[in-house]
């Protein structure tokens, strides 16, 4: 594992799932991490798992103020990691109400702007740092979910602004494109609908869902010295599932012929 003892890490939406694995990840290398999240008590749970290295900000990641506030608690920003976001109602395109439109453009892309903004200057000025922002396969794909879709794919190419705009002040942005991901929320969700997790788990090569974990690990390789020369990428994080043709899942590879 890369270590980043003497280094300070931002991470946004950490009180479950992807950001609490991020928390977790991050703290147990050695570095100093913040955890921003309007979810106060889910946040207190991540500071349980992820130890002394973790504090709990409360705050809203797409409200500048905030933002500015979490930075503050660490005075030097060398990692962010926007994973912040929320669905809200989100549909196909005409079911989609211009409120649940607005608050999953602002949960998932503003939020992006927001905490980039607040900690750009402070890189700037050291001449260092990674940004690492969590979009989604959606990003790449027309899978569903139209507001989402939108507001990550507005995540994909911001990375890329970002990574030509700042990588001459030794700054990297890449964003990470996960699949499906198994968490506590997904399998509530599947619990009361287990057709869903059938169709889903039908579109993956080996017919399973990543775990927070996957993405954790990516993240830590993208912020990581390993990664120096990585800067603009959208890494897919899908077990396969975005090159799976249809036609893969009805004529799957064949085992081989048997040794004689």
């Amino acid at each position: 594992m890369t270590s980043f003892a003497g280094k300070n890490v931002l991470i946004t939406g950490t009180a479950s799932g992807i950001g609490r694995a991020l928390a977790v990840r991050f703290a147990a290398a050695g570095a100093a991490v913040v955890g921003l999240d309007i979810d106060a008590a889910g946040n207190q749970d991540t500071r349980r798992l992820a130890g002394g290295g973790f504090r709990p900000v409360p705050g809203d990641a797409a409200n500048l103020a905030d933002a500015r506030n979490a930075i503050s608690e660490l005075k030097r920003v060398d990692v962010l990691v926007n994973n912040a976001a929320a669905f809200a109602g989100d549909g196909v395109l005409h079911e989609v109400g211009e409120d649940a439109w607005d608050r999953t453009i602002r949960a998932c892309l503003k939020s992006v702007y927001t905490c980039t903004h607040a900690a750009l200057p402070g890189m700037m000025e050291n001449r260092s740092g990674a940004i690492v922002s969590i979009a989604s396969v959606n990003a790449l794909t027309g899978i569903h979910l139209a507001a989402y879709t939108a507001a990550k794919g507005g995540v994909v190419s911001l990375t890329r602004l970002l990574a030509a705009h700042y990588g001459g002040f030794g700054i990297r942005a890449n964003a990470i494109c996960p699949g499906t991901i198994e968490t506590d929320a997904s399998r509530r969700l599947w619990d009361t609908r287990p057709e869903m997790r059938r169709e889903l788990a039908s579109l993956y090569p080996a017919a399973e869902f990543g775990t927070p974990d996957d993405v954790a690990a990516c993240a830590l390789w993208l912020a990581g010295d390993e990664a120096r020369f990585v800067n603009g990428a959208a890494i897919v994080v899908d077990g396969g599932m975005s090159a799976m043709h249809r036609l893969a899942s009805v004529l799957p590879a064949k085992e081989p012929p048997q040794s004689p």
